[in-house]
């Protein structure tokens, strides 16, 4: 079998971007994926980083990063991965504008993704109708009435797979839509709602949203998905490893290999510390393991 990519790197934060480098320097074909300036660091100040007298800008950093990456001849995409799929070897990898991508090696930097509260009662829907994993949930929804509230490829990508299961889908953008985006939910039958939800309606369980004119919009179903998929709604269906006492990271060896044959995880979305040092080491040992996984499978 052959491959688009040998590795192919998830996030393009400090972890991914340190993968990359070392796994560039190493001569491999590598991809990575993401929006860098989506990342924390691009908004953050970094003042107690080794070998910086002075605080300095993270998406100063970054942008060093991403030459970095072009001198070592990795190709950058800025697109989310919306789908993980696993192959006899290697896996496929779906972006979110529908490009197909397979790579023998995967190395996950994603990231933690932090929820965002969008209505005041909120937390009492959560498994009554309300749902922030469309992947998870959609099945329960068949010929049935929903909404998907969020911006960014995952609520976009979701709000399509579920026209699969749900007799209507509504779609509220927290975000202005391109015109792209426009066209393709338009395409598949898709109404998009005009008037901002204000409010959840149900007592045990969801029944519908109150809109801003107070008009009400009968619902079986509200999924609520904010900016790219999350790494833990985008990696359980392919069985990655979670931490045991949380089950918010994943579960790495030192090496950074997860239980799944080569892939390969680093940065904050293996746990604590949240830190900038942490998610560089980090990276560099993984796009290290990455390029021996490769070595010594391409040898066999």
């Amino acid at each position: 079998m052959s491959w688009d990519y040998e590795i192919a790197i998830l996030g393009m934060g400090p972890a991914g971007i340190q993968a990359g480098i070392h796994a560039g320097r190493r001569k491999h074909k590598v991809i990575i994926f993401g929006k860098p300036y989506k990342s924390a660091l691009a908004q953050a100040y970094i003042e107690n980083y080794f070998g910086f007298k002075e605080k300095i800008k993270g998406k100063a950093l970054l942008e060093i990063g991403m030459e970095q990456l072009k001198r070592f001849e990795v190709r950058i995409l800025e697109e989310d991965i919306v789908k993980i799929e696993p192959l006899e070897s290697g896996y496929k990898l779906i972006t979110e504008k529908e490009k197909e991508i397979t790579a023998l090696s995967l190395i996950l930097a994603l990231g933690v993704k932090r929820p965002k509260k969008i209505f005041k009662d909120e937390d009492k829907f959560i498994g009554k109708g309300l749902s922030y994993c469309i992947d998870c949930d959609a099945w329960f929804y068949k010929e049935k009435k929903v909404a998907v509230i969020g911006d960014g490829s995952a609520a976009i990508h979701g709000a399509k797979l579920l026209t699969n299961f749900a007799k209507e889908v509504y779609f509220y953008p927290l975000k202005d839509l391109t015109e792209d985006d426009k066209n393709s939910l338009i395409n598949k039958n898709i109404s998009i709602l005009e008037k901002k939800p204000i409010d959840i309606i149900g007592k045990e369980e969801v029944k519908g949203l109150k809109l801003e004119d107070e008009t009400i919009l009968e619902l079986d179903g509200i999924f609520i998905e904010i900016g790219a998929k999350g790494p833990l709604e985008l990696l359980a269906p392919i069985g990655i490893e979670l931490d045991p006492e949380t089950f918010s990271y994943v579960k790495v060896n030192r090496n950074m290999e997860t239980n799944m044959e080569g892939i390969f995880a680093c940065g904050d979305l293996t746990g604590p510390p949240l830190q900038l040092a942490k998610a560089v080491g980090e990276g560099c040992i993984a796009g290290l393991s990455a390029s021996d996984y490769i070595k010594r499978i391409l040898k066999d």
